[in-house]
């Protein structure tokens, strides 16, 4: 039986199919436009290969798209089929169980099944990756980083995917507060892997979140080749350009990265409208006119309210239609949300909470009911994470929380997420936080300067 470039036995018979397989894993990895293609042209070799099948139904879920649930459930029957005529492997298997979990509602079945795997095979950087991104998508923090150390011993220097498990290691631990190790594993996964985008992103993080935004943007210029061959990929890494030219106070940079990179291909995906909202309101938050800029985003967001397959997604969609002053689309979602968590499934119990305190909370900030936005958002923090995203991306409802609090007068607690969030930063305090932080000295002292009566 054949090997794959992750050291896994594969059922393809065609050195063409293989071939086209270990180019579908390097794309992957590195975030690559060709996924896809790639993987399109092993099921035209060998459309009988039941883990290219498996692949299509999990990549298809994790677009987060309503409509490609089914072509995840098609994709599961052929690989069912597909099964018995290639003869199944043990990753084979755990693949379509996987597939069959998260169809099911169970994303934690996926990433168990994906587990099962790498503790046969280690060197499985495709199975570690998409471990890796599951819990990613639930936010499962801890969980990445405990996935990823245990199979670094097998990715050594002769690995061919070392690369790529480095820069996961590196994110994990930044998302763990590693800073310090994050940004040296990153840069040694460079070294091996010179497109790897998400290597790259860890880094780029890391100075975001240790408040040195001037060193963040050279790296991304010096380090373009790592991620301007991606696929929407690409808009993200815009985007953490865009965060941190804004904590320089460098508004018209911000808004022509938005205008000629971030949105300049207005594109559905979830994770570019998430991009796209959340700039927009970070800039509002600083008092910065953004024009007309939510309208396309509300039109798009206006379209997925039922979708209900990510609440990371569905959060996003909520500050296009409020951003855009839309409160009957947004009072739909805000059911769609209470809806769903009545329904089975780990996404909905997330829906459930934090969902609908979350979703209530950011319609209350939008229609200036800052007291009940600040209860809601704050019911829903110590939650917020199982939304899934990264510690950055979750940045905007923290900074929607903060500035419900300070308006409504919860100054106490207020400074306590406020400085919770800098220990998180490792003490760097970035522009966002001091300008809080001043403006919480200067209400407390008008404060204290009414009368009493």
């Amino acid at each position: 039986m054949a090997t794959d470039i992750c050291n896994s036995d594969v059922t393809l018979t065609k050195a063409e199919a293989l071939e086209d397989w270990n180019a579908m894993v390097l794309a992957f990895l590195a975030h690559g436009t060709d996924t896809p293609v790639r993987l399109a042209a092993v099921l035209d070799r060998e459309p009988d290969f039941a883990m290219g099948h498996a692949a299509r139904g999990l990549f298809s879920i994790m677009m987060g798209r309503r409509e490609l649930m089914d072509t995840a459930r098609t994709a599961l029957r052929a690989a069912r089929h597909a099964a018995p005529i290639s003869g199944r492997t043990f990753r084979e298997r755990g693949w379509i169980t996987a597939l069959e979990a998260w169809l099911a509602g169970r994303p934690s079945g996926a990433i168990s099944e994906m587990e099962k795997i790498l503790a046969q095979n280690p060197a499985d950087t495709l199975s570690m990756k998409v471990s890796h991104a599951i819990r990613f998508i639930l936010g499962d923090g801890p969980g990445m980083l405990r996935s990823v150390e245990a199979v670094l011993p097998a990715h050594g220097e002769e690995h061919p995917c070392r690369g790529y498990a480095l820069g996961c290691h590196a994110f994990a631990l930044e998302e763990a507060g590693e800073y310090a190790k994050a940004e040296k594993q990153g840069l040694i996964g460079l070294e091996h892997a010179k497109d790897d985008a998400w290597g790259l992103h860890a880094v780029t993080h890391v100075f975001d979140m240790t408040g040195r935004s001037a060193g963040g943007i050279k790296l991304i210029e010096d380090y373009d080749s790592a991620w301007l061959h991606c696929n929407n990929f690409r808009y993200h890494v815009w985007w953490h350009k865009a965060l941190l030219h804004l904590d320089l106070g460098e508004q018209d940079q911000v808004l022509d990265l938005y205008d000629q990179k971030i949105r300049h291909d207005k594109t559905d995906d979830y994770r570019d409208i998430a991009n796209a909202t959340s700039l927009l309101m970070r800039l509002e938050l600083e008092g910065i006119a953004v024009g007309d800029r939510w309208g396309e985003l509300a039109d798009l967001a206006q379209k997925r309210t039922d979708d209900g397959c990510v609440v990371f997604a569905d959060l996003h969609y909520m500050l296009a239609l409020t951003g855009d002053k839309r409160p009957s689309d947004a009072q739909a979602l805000l059911g769609r949300f209470a809806s769903s968590a009545q329904a089975p499934g780990e996404m909905n119990q997330i829906a459930a909470d934090p969902g609908v305190a979350a979703a209530s909370g950011l319609t209350a900030f939008a229609e200036g009911h800052y007291g009940e936005a600040f209860r809601q958002l704050a019911a829903a923090r110590p939650k917020m994470q199982t939304i899934g995203g990264s510690h950055a991306q979750r940045d905007v409802f923290e900074r929607i929380t903060i500035d419900a609090g300070l308006r409504a007068g919860q100054f106490d607690q207020t400074e306590a997420i406020l400085t919770h969030r800098l220990v998180r930063r490792g003490g760097a305090e970035d522009a966002f936080a001091a300008s809080r932080f001043a403006a919480l000295d200067a209400a407390r002292l008008d404060a204290s300067r009414i009368p009493a009566q």
